[in-house]
């Protein structure tokens, strides 16, 4: 009822304008982000120069330096909005990726940074003034990167984005990182001054948790690894298809924030072409419904074989292992 009170199509131009919104929705993504950290290490480098605090200082530099990783994630939105062309025929959407690893590689940095910090100040303890607002700055970052986290792990799970989900959490990493400077400030408050450095290296293990979370993602989207359900879906649909006798191999994988399915399926070696072809076209129709975030699905119909005839004998010999 829902598409015919509202026909729609599923054409290129159609599938062109998926894109450009998940795109749409990921800059916005990005520019949201980059405000909102930007505001927060301001307002704790205000704290910095009144205090004098070095942990919070570091924090607020983190901050800034994590509000830079929106400008891999920004070029690779940009990128990815360009059409295939005869050079890069898929289009542009692995530059998701290539940003997802650069990502990574800032949470990496991060947790050596984090590990270098805390074992330097646990060798070497130093004296923090004005607690109260270290702790209040520390509690700002937490709040202002935990906002960041939320938003763009929420968007990029809409739209399919690894990179801006992998983005995400690291914010919240950060955002632990900040938290960590109230723990420490209030270890200090009660004369421990090893508490600082012994909570950098909690926070040190916590973003480590949280980079292998990320690699993992990012890795397999690399190698275009996707949800076995999602494999499901496409099997169950083909077969509930009209006309489908059986199918064949079925393959996704991910191109940038959208999925790409190819599909063989059999059909009765008496239809025509055009009969044969129709039902071709209504499986790619129900795979779109079925399978979300599907951007395009290629299925190739192929003759039910009988007498023991083989259809695909003329290529058989190059599909061996």
């Amino acid at each position: 009822m829902r598409h015919a009170l509202r026909p729609h199509s599923h054409d290129t131009a159609d599938q062109v304008d998926r894109e450009l919104e998940g795109s749409r929705a990921g800059i916005r993504a990005v520019w949201v982000s980059l405000a909102v950290l930007a505001v927060t290490a301001a307002l704790q480098a205000v704290v910095v120069a009144w205090s004098g605090s070095v942990a919070l200082l570091g924090d607020t530099l983190h901050n800034v330096a994590d509000a830079l990783t929106a400008v891999p994630l920004f070029i690779a939105f940009v990128v990815g909005r360009r059409p295939p062309n005869r050079r890069y025929t898929y289009g542009y959407g692995r530059a998701e990726d290539l940003a997802g690893i650069v990502i990574v590689l800032f949470i990496a940095a991060s947790a050596v940074v984090a590990a270098v910090e805390a074992i330097r100040r646990l060798l070497n303890p130093a004296d923090v003034d004005h607690l109260p607002a270290v702790a209040v700055a520390g509690v700002l970052g937490f709040l202002g990167n935990e906002v960041v986290a939320r938003y763009r792990i929420t968007v990029g799970r809409r739209i399919g984005s690894a990179a801006l989900v992998a983005d995400g959490l690291h914010a919240r990493t950060d955002g632990f990182t900040s938290l960590g400077v109230l723990v420490g400030a209030g270890g200090l408050a009660l004369g421990w001054r090893w508490a600082d450095p012994v909570v950098g290296l909690l926070i040190t293990a916590a973003i480590l948790v949280v980079l292998a979370g990320a690699a993992k993602q990012v890795y397999r989207r690399l190698m275009d690894a996707v949800d076995p359900a999602l494999l499901d879906t496409v099997e169950r649909t083909l077969r509930e298809t009209a006309g489908v006798l059986d199918i064949g191999t079925a393959r996704l994988r991910w191109i940038g924030h959208r999925l790409r399915a190819e599909c063989e399926i059999v059909v009765d070696a008496r239809l025509d072409v055009v009969a044969a072809h129709d039902i071709a076209v209504a499986a790619e129709h129900r795979l779109l419904h079925a399978v979300p975030r599907l951007g395009s699905a290629l299925v190739h119909a192929d003759p039910m074989a009988h007498d023991g005839a083989d259809h695909h004998a003329v290529v058989a010999h190059h599909h061996r292992p």
